[in-house]
């Protein structure tokens, strides 16, 4: 039960309260099952994404791009270079190509 508790987030706290007991004890007694319920949560969930991220549908089209975007660190933003490696010329000009993207007025500039 301890484990699944903390794998579902529960705090500690309120996991012991639960059991009847402190929650020193709580760590003390059920540190592995503790660390584990969060691993095997981890786990479970990162297979269920993946298995959707197999799947040729929309939601599976969803769950590629997440998947991609945290473990593989794929952007569609092109990192933008330090300002101080920059001049102000080279900055100004940087920030006016840049400066409707995102906005609804976006189209109007250029």
């Amino acid at each position: 039960m301890v484990e699944s508790l903390s794998g579902f987030g529960i705090p500690q706290d309120e996991i012991s309260k639960l059991l009847g007991i402190d929650p020193k004890t709580l760590r003390l007694h059920y540190a592995e099952q503790i660390e584990l319920g969060g691993i095997k949560a981890t786990a479970k969930v990162a297979q269920n994404l993946f298995n959707m991220a197999c799947k040729p549908n929309r939601e599976g089209l969803q769950a590629a791009i997440f998947w991609l975007r945290v473990r593989a660190h794929w952007s569609e933003y092109t990192p933008r270079p330090p300002a101080e490696a920059l001049g102000k010329k080279a900055m100004a000009e940087l920030e006016a190509g840049t400066a409707g993207q995102g906005t609804e007025w976006g189209h109007l500039v250029n």
